[in-house]
């Protein structure tokens, strides 16, 4: 098959996608058509089907792995696909590890890393908290290693979850060594616990989308009803650590325009909010630059940065 970040404008391609997503339209001369999202490990891309009632689209539904032959064109600077056929493919037909994307580091060494930073926090309150949730609760630990960071932007992958949350906490790590005014044991413990709504925020692969419990509350404010549902478990935990704990989590986006219900107040916040982002937006360029595959030097304008992106190319 070719990988979705193989194709170029003008391209005819014959091969099995994953239909992420499917939708009736209609264009504005009242024609119907079909929208899709189409995934394999590389990516995603949009579909067309101009003309869903001719001969050759047969029937298939959102999540299944379809056959499809089309032209890549491009429209508002990105490219999709104009699919003139479709079938539902086959059990056999397809692998679907071609269809996932996963992260490229190992779940065994990210779970060693993630467990030696656990094993780090000295506090016994924060301890048994951390111990409660990421040792004792196998249930949680599965879907944790398994999901997403987000849906798109950053982290997007199978694993990508628990890859954002050791990138998260090690440079919380490295600020703490850094900056004695700030207490290690209460940053690495929020680094460790500042995206664990996202579990139930965003629904696990193959779909990866908002859940109605992220549509309503957010996985910020999923996050903070966890950690206080966990300390109700903790005999005498003090409710001014819990409280300092929930505060990081909820200002963890920094500003109330990003989505925190709370602007940062601790310096402990305010480091979480400098490493969430570093993160994030160092990932995203990661992915940017590894899409382009290195054909060119500048990128073109990027909506996420604001600015026209260029690899800076050998010194």
């Amino acid at each position: 098959m070719r990988f979705l970040n193989e194709l170029h404008e003008g391209d005819r391609v014959n091969g099995i996608y994953l239909c992420k997503q499917k939708q009736a339209a209609m264009t504005k001369n009242g024609k119907p058509y079909e929208n899709l999202i189409l995934q394999d490990k590389t990516g995603v891309i949009d579909g067309k089907i101009w003309d869903p009632n001719s001969l050759g689209i047969d029937e298939f539904d959102a999540l299944d792995y379809i056959e499809i032959m089309g032209d890549v064109t491009s429209f508002a600077g990105a490219m999709q696909l104009n699919i003139k056929r479709v079938r539902k493919a086959g059990e056999g037909e397809y692998d679907p590890a071609d269809y996932l994307p996963v992260s490229e580091n190992s779940v065994d060494d990210m779970q060693s890393q993630l467990m030696a930073l656990i094993d780090s926090v000295k506090n016994p309150y924060l301890s048994q908290l951390l111990k409660k949730l990421f040792v004792e609760d196998k249930e949680f630990m599965k879907v944790f290693e398994g999901h997403s960071a987000a849906k798109t932007v950053h982290h997007g992958f199978i694993g990508g979850l628990m890859e954002h949350t050791l990138g998260v906490t090690r440079l919380c790590d490295y600020m703490a060594n850094a900056y004695p005014l700030l207490n290690r044991d209460l940053l690495i413990t929020t680094a460790l616990l500042h995206d664990v709504g996202k579990t139930r925020e965003l629904s696990a692969f193959p779909m990866n989308d908002y859940t109605d419990e992220g549509q309503l509350l957010g996985h910020i404010m999923i996050g903070a009803q966890m950690v206080h549902d966990l300390v109700k478990e903790i005999p005498d935990f003090p409710e001014k650590i819990e409280n300092q704990v929930i505060h990081c989590i909820l200002a963890h986006h920094g500003e109330l325009e990003y989505g925190s219900p709370k602007k940062p107040a601790l310096a402990e916040a305010v480091a979480l909010n400098l490493a969430d982002n570093t993160d994030a937006r160092m990932e995203t360029l990661t992915e940017i630059f590894h899409a382009d595959k290195g054909k060119k030097e500048w990128l073109g304008y990027n909506r996420f940065f604001e600015s026209n992106l260029r690899r800076t190319g050998d010194i």
